[in-house]
């Protein structure tokens, strides 16, 4: 089998973003997927802080947990009707409240909707489908809780857990108005397409990703076969809420997100997927320092702004 010819990363990628990889990776070193559990969430940890914002000051902040999961509530002082489920990304071993703390306020500020974070269990301590679990008992809380349309967001394998609870709420609910997730892992075929050509990317290669998607699994070959764990292997797509996907150009799972996008707009549902040029996974971090990563926020932003009116983003096509 031939190769595909490798990507010329030093072209598809800008210096404003490749200055955001270098500073990354000084505080997350490529092989961190290496190292031990507890080292490797010590290393993101202090990563997400180095690269913290703040809050903006009209947005205030609490702990408070829905459905007996640890959250985070991000609120205006002069809100508009609508909630967000942020899911943090991470694959499902790192990150938590902190680690997209400032992302979440900054969604709150530009929208003006009350977002929630939610900390869902991490494995390997706690294996699928707990994720799942606190995932979908965060949503059903919120739905109860404040009466008003839910969208769900979420970002890596915080995407699939929202992508997750979106395909399992179709049936007993709770409603979901919308969901828009930003460079998923879906459960694509690690063989194929953007995994192979951009196997060794900056930020996220093939063999971290299926590092990640192992680990919840505790490496049972069959756990994929769920689709509460690779959304991408349901085998329907129908009724599912409006969908907007956020992809990096330069990372192996580039692709999941235009095939998420096809699957749905063939079941007869709506859904665009923009595959962003020249970025890499973990953009939402570089919002501040690379137009090209502030761009696709802002387009996070307006998406998420949007389906929570019942609307749809006017730079997504009709």
């Amino acid at each position: 089998m031939t190769e595909p010819p490798r990507p010329d990363y030093a072209t598809l990628i800008d210096a404003e973003t490749w200055a955001f990889i270098r500073d990354s990776q000084s505080w997350y070193p490529p092989e961190t997927a290496s190292f031990s559990i507890d080292r490797q969430r010590q290393i993101y940890d202090d990563m997400c802080r180095a690269f913290h914002k703040g809050y903006p000051p009209e947005v205030t902040v609490q702990d408070k947990p829905f459905g007996g999961v640890p959250c985070r509530l991000y609120e205006r002082r002069d809100s508009v009707s609508g909630t967000v489920l942020y899911l943090h990304g991470g694959g499902s071993v790192v990150g938590g409240l902190d680690s997209h703390d400032d992302v979440c306020a900054e969604i709150c500020a530009e929208t003006g909707l009350r977002v929630v974070s939610a900390d869902y269990r991490l494995a390997p301590e706690h294996l699928h489908p707990a994720q799942f679990d606190d995932t979908m008992a965060a949503a059903r809380s919120l739905a109860t809780t404040y009466d008003e349309p839910l969208v769900l967001a979420g970002d890596s394998a915080g995407a699939s857990l929202a992508a997750a609870v979106a395909h399992t709420a179709r049936v007993g609910g709770p409603a979901i108005i919308g969901q828009v997730l930003v460079y998923p892992d879906l459960g694509g075929d690690p063989d194929q397409g953007s995994f192979v050509i951009h196997a060794e990317a900056p930020m996220l290669t093939r063999s971290d990703v299926l590092f990640y998607r192992d680990m919840p699994r505790g490496n049972r070959a069959d756990a994929g076969a769920d689709v509460t764990a690779e959304p991408l292997k349901d085998l329907d797509f129908s009724g599912l809420p409006p969908t907007i996907i956020l992809s990096a150009e330069c990372d192996p799972l580039a692709d999941d997100g235009p095939a998420y996008a096809a699957a749905i707009v063939a079941a007869g549902g709506k859904a665009h997927a923009r595959v962003e040029a020249g970025l890499v996974h973990g953009y939402l971090r570089a919002r501040r320092s690379v137009p090209r990563a502030r761009a696709s926020f802002a387009r996070l932003t307006s998406a998420i702004a949007s389906l929570a009116r019942g609307g749809w983003p006017d730079w997504a096509g009709s």
